[in-house]
């Protein structure tokens, strides 16, 4: 992720350099995945809990993404802004710093809740025993569907790609292989839980129908 963060700062000074001026594009990428990348080494311990960690374990596929993938496919639309300046009007200023508040508002607080939940400090919440003898929780963020922290991380995503503007599709590679990612680690947990819990998830599944996106999917 720290390569990830070198990179945008190169492609920042290199339209400062050539242009005398940065626009306010670039900037929003720059500033806000340097936000993104510094939450993620300051809560570190959160990814011991992650399925790469938790399921996948260390391998060429880690290995591999954090030393090569990450930093050289996420900083795709840093480094398309530092040689195709796009300068955004104040109201699509606006929007993609809206989009990307709104997503890590539910991002942070859908996890927040179920790690306090987790903890035992929200009893009150409505949450369904299994025959396991932990819970599942049906009520707020998580009420509204099954991974809505994914949801929040997409529009996150969402917003990194819409400065660039719609000139080339490659920009919002990130945002549909994230979008890939996210189908592809919810199926392999919808099997693992439907294996672990049995009966208990297909009473969680009526009552948490959506699995990303509430409302839609």
């Amino acid at each position: 992720m720290l390569l990830w963060l070198l990179i945008n700062l190169s492609c920042v000074q290199k339209q400062y350099l050539e242009t005398g001026t940065v626009t306010n594009s670039l900037l929003f990428v720059a500033v806000m995945q340097s936000f993104y990348i510094f939450d993620g080494v300051l809560n570190e311990e959160g990814v011991l809990s992650m399925m790469d960690i938790t399921t996948d374990g260390f391998g060429f596929m880690l290995a591999f993404g954090d030393l090569c993938w990450v930093p050289f496919t996420y900083s795709l639309q840093a480094r398309y802004l530092s040689l195709r300046p796009v300068h955004l009007s104040p109201a699509a200023f606006s929007s993609v710093v809206a989009i990307m508040a709104i997503g890590y508002y539910i991002f942070h607080s859908s996890n927040s809740q179920k790690s306090k939940f987790r903890q035992g400090l929200l009893p009150h919440m409505k949450s369904i025993k299994t025959d396991r003898g932990t819970s599942l929780l049906v009520e707020g963020w998580w009420g509204l569907s099954q991974h809505i922290n994914y949801f929040g991380d997409l529009l996150i995503a969402l917003s990194w790609c819409l400065p660039t503007g719609f000139g080339t599709p490659l920009t919002y590679f990130y945002v549909i292989y994230f979008a890939f990612l996210l189908l592809h680690r919810q199926k392999r947990d919808e099997h693992k839980c439907r294996t672990k819990y049995g009966k208990s998830w297909t009473e969680y599944e009526k009552l948490v129908p959506y699995k990303i996106v509430p409302y839609v999917y």
